[in-house]
């Protein structure tokens, strides 16, 4: 069997999930009585990528072959279940040290859905919402092992209930493959709601009154550093994602005063032109981007006590605080003053 050796992600040829995600598979296997080391062999997998380092990737291909030697030695169809309560936040780098840092559930979801291409490339996650609900839900661009969707799903649910409730629960959750011989108990059991399979695309459905409440361990400050750290990862993982790698630029410059596409385009060796017809592929515009990022950004320093509202001017690359206040009010309805006021009487 080929030992995959290779720890840099290759858009040309394969998708890939971080390598520390295996991690927890490793200790998930420790505590069934198994030896980790020769089933990650027997999986052709170098001991090198089993590491909290973004830059190490393994194909989604060996993460199933992974899986199904599992099973097979521990004869346990819901594994994925299994290795769900041994994911830690940091197996997830940059990413899960900033879901851990959210302000709230809500917030939590919206970073899985703008940056989990750092922890996995398999799918895409997208929030849909009403007054009373919101669907975490999640589009495979590959196809992938029962294990994996267990493992993720049940990942998030077990990772909110640490930072929020102990007894907190969705509404429902869905999946894609089919339910076990062996019966749905196990998931019931872990997601305290009813399950459904077969379906078309996985979702967690969730009240919303519970996502909106303000979290005990919330952090604006490292959630921003980690935030920006996922942009940072993202674009090196995934030299074609030129909307990250202008999110990347724009971040880096603003602090400076000088963030014109003129000069993300010279640093990303491009011509203008050529940057905003690259971005027309993904029906954007620099304009959009920059506006985007000064607003996810301003929530952020808005909600850090340490920040003056001058300081936090200058940060984005605003002229006067007149000007960033204007903005302000158009993204939130708010002042940044009342903003922040709010964000305390909510936190207290």
């Amino acid at each position: 069997m080929q030992r995959i050796t290779s720890s840099r992600f290759d858009s040309d040829s394969v998708l890939t999930t971080i390598g520390g995600y295996a991690l927890a598979i490793s200790r998930a296997l420790e505590h069934n009585g198994v030896d980790s080391a020769r089933i990650f062999q027997a999986a052709g997998i170098a001991p090198s990528l089993l590491k909290n380092d973004p830059m190490s990737r393994l194909p989604v291909a060996t993460m199933a072959r992974l899986f199904k030697v599992c099973v097979d030695v521990t004869h346990n169809p819901y594994f994925g279940l299994t290795v769900a309560k041994f994911i830690h936040v940091s197996n997830l780098h940059a990413l899960g040290y900033a879901l851990a840092a959210s302000s709230n559930l809500m917030a939590f979801c919206q970073r899985l859905e703008r940056f989990f291409k750092l922890a996995s490339e398999a799918c895409e996650i997208t929030l849909v919402a009403n007054s009373d609900e919101v669907a975490l839900r999640m589009r495979l661009l590959v196809p992938v092992c029962a294990e994996t969707e267990d493992a993720l799903m049940g990942f998030v649910v077990l990772s909110m209930r640490q930072l929020y409730h102990a007894n907190f629960a969705p509404v429902r959750v869905v999946f894609s493959h089919a339910m076990p011989r062996e019966g749905s108990g196990p998931y019931e059991k872990l997601f305290r709601a009813p399950v459904e399979f077969d379906q078309a695309q996985p979702e967690i459905v969730f009240p919303r009154a519970d996502l909106e409440q303000p979290l005990t361990g919330a952090c604006a400050e490292l959630a921003q550093l980690h935030d920006n750290l996922a942009v940072s990862y993202i674009a090196r993982l995934d030299k074609n994602d030129v909307v990250s790698a202008v999110r990347q630029k724009i971040i880096e410059y603003l602090p400076n005063g000088d963030c014109s596409r003129d000069k993300v385009a010279s640093a990303m060796c491009i011509s203008p032109t050529t940057l905003q017809f690259k971005l027309s592929q993904h029906d954007t515009n620099f304009n959009e981007l920059l506006d985007a990022t000064r607003r996810e950004l301003a929530a952020s320093y808005v909600q850090q006590s340490a920040l003056s509202i001058t300081e936090i001017t200058f940060l984005l690359g605003f002229n006067d605080s007149s000007n960033f206040t204007r903005a302000f009010k158009r993204w939130e309805g708010v002042s940044p003053s009342d903003y922040r006021k709010n964000a305390k009487i909510q936190g207290a």
